[in-house]
């Protein structure tokens, strides 16, 4: 099994979070969607930031968080807004 903390943008300690919510897998992580993750991890460390929301949903798409398209960004700043 791959380790999520191989993916893009997802390090020891986001690795940590999302398996301490029951995400341990990358196909886990896709079936659950980047926003879902991060309401999950909010619920423990409400500190969570939108750029760990970002960086979810880039190791999602394969790409660098900061290269997420235009729309898919806008989306996640408005429910980031929405739910923080």
């Amino acid at each position: 099994m791959k380790k999520l903390s191989d993916l893009i943008n997802i390090g020891k300690i986001c690795e940590k979070q999302l398996n301490d919510v029951g995400i341990n897998t990358k196909e886990e992580l896709e079936e659950l969607g980047s926003m879902e993750a991060w309401l999950k991890i909010n619920e423990i460390n409400p500190s969570s930031c939108i750029n760990k929301l970002m960086a979810i949903e880039g190791a999602i798409q394969g790409v660098r968080w900061h290269n997420l398209d235009y729309n898919t960004k806008k989306i996640l700043k408005d429910f980031y807004d929405k739910n923080k």
